[in-house]
């Protein structure tokens, strides 16, 4: 089970931090375009340099705790998970293919039925 997690009020100083780390997404950003006519190397390293810097800050204020420890819960509920082989997922995918199958023959021949109900005993069409 998930451990039990406190609720804490958002305080200015976390919202000054999501609002920095939203600037500063947005100036590496900013800067990557910018930076077009010093090469590459200089848009990406500012790219790089403003998301990092971006996601400490992030990673430093209240929700950013919050959805670390929620990366780190959700992984171990991955790790209980009992996968199935390789015989049964492919046994599995056969099953949904079979069923597939007969799904679309059915619906096929119960719309041909209808199309000669309608179009030839009850309309008179004729083909």
């Amino acid at each position: 089970m998930a451990s039990s997690q406190v609720e804490t009020v958002s305080t200015n100083a976390d919202k000054a931090k999501l609002g920095l780390a939203v600037v500063l997404v947005l100036a590496s950003l900013v800067g990557f375009y910018l930076l077009a006519k010093q090469g590459p190397v200089a848009q990406w390293g500012a790219l790089i340099v403003g998301l990092v810097a971006a996601v400490v800050v992030f990673v430093s204020s209240e929700l950013g705790k919050q959805f670390l420890a929620f990366g780190r819960d959700s992984w171990r509920e991955v790790k209980k998970v009992v996968w199935p082989t390789r015989k049964e997922a492919i046994q599995m995918t056969a099953y949904v293919f079979a069923f597939v199958v007969v799904m679309a023959l059915f619906l096929w021949l119960t719309d041909k039925t209808l199309e000669w109900v309608f179009y030839d005993l009850i309309l008179g069409w004729k083909r």
